[in-house]
């Protein structure tokens, strides 16, 4: 009998949150869609969105919070959040999905109360098909209509190739497409995002209001990196930086002021969207707050790392 209370106990709130899926605020932003390779609002004009990426969830939750929501939006200037539920590691959402589920809706709730864009990021470096489904069905029948929340279905394909990425993408769109036909979806590309001039290649069709992820660290990518980039969009598939960094692709080492100034300069080039990583307290230079900053927002400067310093001052500059 204990065992059965517990189970409830545990449940109840998962089930509760479903039941309330579709008590959501409103919001004052544009719904966002995808002509050639930008984004637009409802009169054309071209949209570009800028912010920071929250880290995985399962090792950093603290940060999750409608206050640190607003100090990123009202302090330091970003019109994007990203809300990355982590995938697969241990104590991530294939172990815990209430936890993975109520950091997510905490960031997107507070994104939309503050007017801002929010992506919900499945954060997975696999496929895991069946589960991505049912999550972003859930997500969109919380979220339906709410022009403030786009979908990233798959962080960074690792293994993967791209017919198999193209057809796990197929599945999730339709789940998302069955609940919500006109929300922007994000699509990730294989080898860490970076394969972009594959897919430009064999996009997938039938679809609209999609555009693909392309991930890049200063410290490690470079040129080449951005001539398939170029290459893509001459293609016609639109890009969105949904994850990015001044450093090395490790997280670490030195940041690359100059190699991290060339990627604004061609991302401003093309009215590409980028999002920063991330928002956690980590030990690593692509950490962005130190220990002593608030879960809640109100950051000192000694709060933030050199990292963060940079992301607020490139985010001034729009």
């Amino acid at each position: 009998m204990i065992k059965k209370l517990y189970d409830w106990f545990y449940l109840l709130p998962l089930a509760l949150l479903w039941v309330g899926c579709n008590v959501t605020p409103t919001s004052s932003v544009e719904r966002l869609k995808v002509e050639g390779t930008r984004l637009v609002n409802g009169q054309g004009k071209t949209v570009v969105l800028r912010g920071v990426s929250f880290g995985w969830n399962n090792w950093h939750p603290r940060f999750y919070s409608a206050g640190a929501v607003k100090e990123l939006v009202d302090v330091w200037g970003c019109n994007v959040v990203r809300a990355s539920m982590g995938v697969g590691p241990e104590g991530s959402y294939l172990d815990n999905p209430l936890q993975g589920i109520n950091c997510v809706t905490a960031v997107v709730d507070a994104a939309i109360a503050n007017d801002v864009y929010a992506i919900i990021d499945w954060h997975s470096h696999e496929i895991h098909t069946a589960e991505a489904k049912a999550f972003f069905t859930k997500m969109a029948e919380r979220y339906r209509d709410i022009p403030n929340v786009i979908y990233e279905i798959f962080n960074e394909p690792v293994y993967d190739s791209w017919d198999d990425v193209k057809q796990y993408a197929v599945e999730v769109i339709e789940a998302i497409r069955a609940v919500d036909s006109q929300a922007l979806i994000l699509v990730g590309c294989p080898h860490w995002d970076q394969d972009v001039h594959i897919a430009a290649d064999s996009p997938l069709t039938g679809y609209s209001n999609l555009m693909y992820t392309l991930h890049f660290y200063a410290g490690t990518h470079h040129s080449e990196l951005r001539d398939r980039g170029d290459y893509a969009l001459s293609k016609g598939l639109p890009l969105f930086v949904s994850e990015c960094g001044g450093m090395e692709a490790s997280g670490d080492g030195p940041l690359d002021y100059d190699d991290w100034q060339a990627w604004q300069t061609w991302m401003n080039r093309h009215s590409i969207s980028w999002v920063a990583w991330s928002l956690s307290d980590k030990d690593e230079t692509c950490s962005m707050l130190r220990p002593s900053a608030s879960s809640v927002g109100k950051w000192k400067d000694d709060d933030i790392k050199e990292w963060g310093e940079l992301v607020r001052k490139s985010l001034s500059h729009k």
